[in-house]
């Protein structure tokens, strides 16, 4: 016998554009993004508001796309970056990904830049923002 893995509860009618009930009846489709329910959600956003480094988050990144699929794209906004607002990140479009969590995780991620500003810094140099400095 095959052990079905658990999956998240449907969200309630008219609230979200998930596209959870179409993901479930594609046939061959990737289910690892239902298998983020609530408990391992708060665990998520709880990592992702206390990262340490530049790096922590790139891994998280990955990790994100190696267990459930989730493309998440961090990096400066397109104008000037002077508050932690002005980072954009972006989730590539997939089917399943809930719309609390697409907002639940930026906010996460911004919450855990302002208490380390280094990292934002980190990730400007990255970009090579501070070239002409």
């Amino acid at each position: 016998m095959t052990a079905s893995i658990p999956i998240r509860p449907p969200c309630p009618p008219g609230v979200c554009d998930c596209g959870r009930d179409a993901l479930l009846q594609a046939p061959g489709s990737d289910l690892r993004i239902l298998c983020l329910n609530r408990q391992e959600e708060k665990r998520l956003l709880e990592r992702l508001e206390n990262i340490q480094s530049l790096d922590e988050l790139q891994r998280l990144q990955q990790r994100l796309y190696e267990n459930l699929g989730i493309r998440l794209r961090v990096e400066p906004g397109y104008n000037e970056v002077r508050t932690m607002r002005g980072i954009a990140i972006e989730f590539q479009d997939q089917p399943g990904l809930c719309r609390k969590i697409r907002q639940s995780i930026p906010a996460a991620i911004r919450r855990g830049l302002e208490k380390r500003p280094e990292i934002a810094w980190r990730l400007l140099d990255a970009h090579d923002l501070f070239r002409d400095i």
